[in-house]
């Protein structure tokens, strides 16, 4: 673990996902869990530069913010694979992400709350609970809608820690969604 993912006394979650305000809104009743919803209409990396920020001065067990410090990267990846973002992108969000999380302003939360994953594209939902979970697999949380998330954070397991943001994004430009193809029909042969 990172030097700069220690110096936190909280556990930091980020919830993802069209409802990811909705779930830190709920849980900010929660008497054990500190939230924050940075400018939704800030840039992404520095929405996570702003929660990461906040979490290094929580002291409750549990900090859950809605600023996925991968975001940039994972939407560039998306738009990829999905063959709708320009060219250079994916590198750019990638050199950007990695950059931020050098110079110690952004951290991987330890925990991410995945809602209502399958409504989510098959390349959004592969980021998710397919690159993110092979790094981490107990630290990708499914959950199917906000209601669920004081729940999931109660039964949080422990497992492994994430790679590093560089090791975790080198080469993501190869690693291709989960697709299903459509089989062409065989031909019959001839009698």
């Amino acid at each position: 673990m990172r030097a700069s993912a220690r110096r936190t006394s909280t556990t930091v979650v980020a919830a993802v996902g069209e409802h990811a305000r909705a779930c830190v809104e709920r849980l900010h009743r929660w008497g054990n869990v500190a939230t924050l919803i940075p400018d939704p209409d800030a840039p992404a990396l520095d929405r996570a530069v702003e929660a990461w920020n906040a979490a290094t001065r929580i002291h409750t067990p549990y900090f859950v913010h809605d600023a996925d410090p991968l975001a940039t990267a994972a939407a560039a990846w998306v738009r990829r694979f999905d063959e709708q973002g320009p060219v250079g992108e994916l590198e750019v969000a990638v050199a950007d992400t990695v950059a931020r999380w050098r110079a110690g302003s952004i951290e991987l939360p330890d925990y991410y709350l995945v809602l209502d994953a399958e409504t989510w594209s098959p390349t959004r939902r592969h980021w998710y609970l397919g690159v993110l979970h092979a790094a981490g697999p107990s630290r990708v949380v499914p959950i199917a809608d906000a209601d669920d998330a004081g729940s999931a954070l109660a039964h949080l397991s422990a497992g492994r820690w994430w790679p590093d943001v560089d090791e975790l994004l080198t080469g993501i430009e190869r690693v291709v969604p989960d697709q299903i193809v459509a089989a062409t029909p065989r031909a019959t042969p001839a009698t």
